[in-house]
């Protein structure tokens, strides 16, 4: 719901930013026709990736991204999409979720009377020794067993790429009981693009501390201080990207 007399739960520092729906604008982007797409992370507020919600109706098409060298990752929040890619079609609904390396030809398009989902694009870095892009993955939260994060069972983890060095990055869900907290605050050279799946609770970012809730998004930078506890009669749980797998030396552990 929008704030009233100039207000917002938004708010953008220099290692982090909370991006609440009272803030959100919608806008357009070349390579999705007929979709309302509201950008929530970029380049501009210093991240090293983009996050953006594509709002998709019967008349939406999604391409590939038309900058060389993006690799592509999506997860359906409402509705039903299909993916196409070499003659092959897939169907994903809520919950579910596909990785589209840099470079591969491939169309978005609804399968509901609306669709809405959550897209992660950034620059592919790829190691020295490898010529190939890792194969594309489809999946669903669904499908996935969760485990307890550090032995912690009021906390669940499920990991929805594969474990393998092509990928140069991990999108993960998290899910906290009522009460749940991170064991402790964290600062590392990874940045993060977090979207409140369900729930609530205090983010503390740095300094800053933010009641946060469904459909926030949150990004965080490298060596931003982090620290997150659910408050609450329900779960929270949370969908977050990081980059992963590169030596912080290697120029692409920062793109």
């Amino acid at each position: 719901m929008r704030q009233k007399f100039g207000e917002t739960r938004s708010s953008i520092k220099d290692k982090h930013a909370l991006m609440s729906a009272d803030s959100f604008e919608q806008t357009t982007l070349p390579n999705w026709k007929e979709t309302a797409i509201v950008v929530v992370i970029s380049p501009h507020v210093g991240a090293a990736f983009s996050q953006y919600f594509a709002t998709l109706t019967p008349a939406s098409v999604g391409g590939a991204p038309y900058v060389e060298g993006i690799e592509r990752f999506f997860f359906v929040l409402d509705g039903a999409v299909s993916l196409s890619v070499a003659e092959q079609e897939h169907t994903l609904e809520a919950e579910g979720y596909a990785y589209l390396p840099a470079g591969t030809s491939h169309q978005i398009t609804t399968r509901s009377d609306s669709a809405r989902i959550v897209v992660l694009e950034r620059r592919y870095g790829g190691l020295p020794h490898q010529g190939e892009v890792p194969p594309m993955v489809v999946g669903s939260t669904l499908e996935i067993t969760s485990g307890p994060l550090k032995g912690d069972e009021s906390l669940q983890l499920k990991k929805l790429m594969p474990e393998d060095e092509r990928y140069d990055f991990e999108v993960n869900t998290m899910d906290f009981e009522p009460g749940a907290s991170l064991s402790y605050v964290e600062t590392h050279f990874m940045e993060h693009g977090l979207l409140m799946l369900n729930g609530g609770g205090v983010y503390r970012l740095d300094d800053s501390w933010y009641s946060v809730q469904e459909g926030d998004i949150i990004w965080m930078g490298p060596f931003c201080a982090q620290w997150f506890g659910a408050i609450g009669k329900s779960n929270a749980r949370y969908l977050i990207y990081k980059n992963w797998n590169r030596d912080p030396l290697d120029p692409t552990s920062m793109l």
